[in-house]
């Protein structure tokens, strides 16, 4: 018999639909616009500050010069990978400003590209996924499936992501597109962009090796651990379901996890899945909304990631 992780319908009550959501769990029409209300001065500033830690942490571990401070740097840019990928994800769904075309261009230039996605490919594939989690064109499924698994494989799994080799797949393709017609603009304006980071950063330290060690490094390694936990820990070992709650995890947040691998409020997950229209900075109050109804439950809840993660190692 196959193990699954789907919880029991005792704590996945039918309470829908309410005076307030209705049966999809989606805020009524005099509602819903509270809840997707984009502030765009916020977002400015989220993004200029993220760049603003980058200078600091590199800035930091130059100045001081020793390396335990270049460890440090190294270890912290870990969490800034965390933050570059939510704030793409926000402008792939198009809800990091209200003007499309300043949603589209920050979150290709300054957050996408120097992170090595290709956010209009990104898109495509990631509203394959909420349009049916599990489904057939699920372009996730190698990070949720096999789950739970064994001890012994999700270590394999991480060492793999930790040494590079999960990087190395995901760097290279970055290069074989150069021979495509259809995707070379936009691997050239990627390849561009961290080749201008890399001068960036090698005038303003005077170290050339200040870009593979504090840029391209952490994201082929320490990222490649912090996506697999983060991206296990919303869908693995759920299935396909019209139920929000069969197919997406639900974890109590913490301040460490928001900080090293949940931030901007990512770690709602189940509620950005009943409605993928609303920005991170009200998914706390929709989520809240959820749990007010009944729709989100005590028994459904993880109390920590640290439990979910033992629980997807428990086959």
């Amino acid at each position: 018999m196959a193990i699954t992780m789907v919880a029991d319908r005792a704590v996945r009550p039918e309470v829908l639909p309410t005076e307030r959501l209705l049966d999809n769990g989606m805020a009524r029409p005099q509602l819903r616009q509270d809840f997707r209300r984009i502030d765009d001065l916020r977002n400015a500033i989220s993004v200029a500050s993220l760049w603003f830690w980058v200078a600091v942490l590199i800035g930091a571990a130059v100045w001081i010069g020793n390396p335990l401070a270049y460890l440090a740097a190294f270890l912290l840019m870990g969490p800034m990978n965390a933050r570059f990928a939510i704030l793409m994800h926000e402008a792939a769904h198009k809800l990091l400003f209200t003007n499309k075309r300043a949603n589209d261009w920050v979150g290709t230039w300054l957050i996408a590209y120097p992170v090595f996605t290709p956010i209009s490919i990104y898109r495509r594939g990631h509203f394959a996924h909420h349009k049916e989690e599990f489904g057939p064109r699920e372009p996730d499924i190698a990070f949720y499936g096999g789950y739970p698994c064994d001890r012994r494989t999700l270590r394999r799994r991480l060492v793999r992501d930790a040494v590079g080799i999960s990087g190395w797949k995901n760097f290279t393709p970055l290069f074989r597109a150069l021979r495509n017609e259809s995707f070379r603009p936009v691997s050239l304006s990627i390849i561009g962009v961290q080749v201008t980071l890399w001068a960036v950063m090698w005038v303003a330290t005077g170290r050339w090796w200040i870009y593979p060690l504090l840029w391209w490094l952490p994201w082929m390694t320490q990222w490649r651990v912090i996506n697999r936990l983060r991206a296990i820990a919303e869908h693995g070992g759920l299935e396909a379901s019209a139920d929000r709650r069969v197919t997406t995890h639900n974890v109590r947040q913490t301040l460490p996890a928001r900080f090293w691998f949940v931030p901007y409020n990512t770690g709602w997950h189940l509620a950005h899945h009943v409605d993928m229209g609303v920005p991170f900075r009200q998914l706390p109050a929709f989520h809240a909304e959820l749990e007010r109804a009944g729709y989100i439950t005590e028994g459904l809840t993880y109390p920590n990631y640290r439990s979910l993660w033992r629980a997807l190692a428990s086959a």
